[in-house]
């Protein structure tokens, strides 16, 4: 697939910038293409995605790595997402992998990508 990796250079220490964004009700904050509404429902969370769908998410677990990637669950598709924090000096770099699969048109990549 094309790809693109998105980055965002942030000042803060990255084990703050990482708590922060563990939280899955933060990812509205920082991740508006995500979604918004979020609840836990046992270990995934659901949530309404741009467009008012109902999506389900799966986060990894806290770890010492930085890592926060997660799948979505929409129309009965699975679409797994890598991020990850990682220390940049005495700053953060926050970085997602943005996929174009098949079924995803330029433009909507684009958007995704500006989301």
């Amino acid at each position: 697939y094309k790809s693109s990796i998105i980055t965002v250079s942030i000042d803060r220490d990255w084990r703050d910038v990482y708590d922060f964004a563990s939280i899955p009700e933060n990812f509205q904050r920082w991740a508006a293409g995500l979604g918004r509404r979020f609840e836990r429902s046992g270990e995934e969370w659901t949530a309404q995605d741009p467009d008012g769908r109902l999506i389900r998410i799966r986060f990894s677990r806290p770890n010492e790595y930085g890592v926060l990637d997660h799948i979505v669950f929409a129309d009965d598709k699975e679409t797994r997402n890598a991020v990850r924090v990682v220390a940049n000096g005495t700053g953060a770099e926050v970085m997602f992998v943005l996929l174009r699969t098949p079924d995803m048109t330029e433009a909507i990549f684009a958007a995704d990508a500006d989301a």
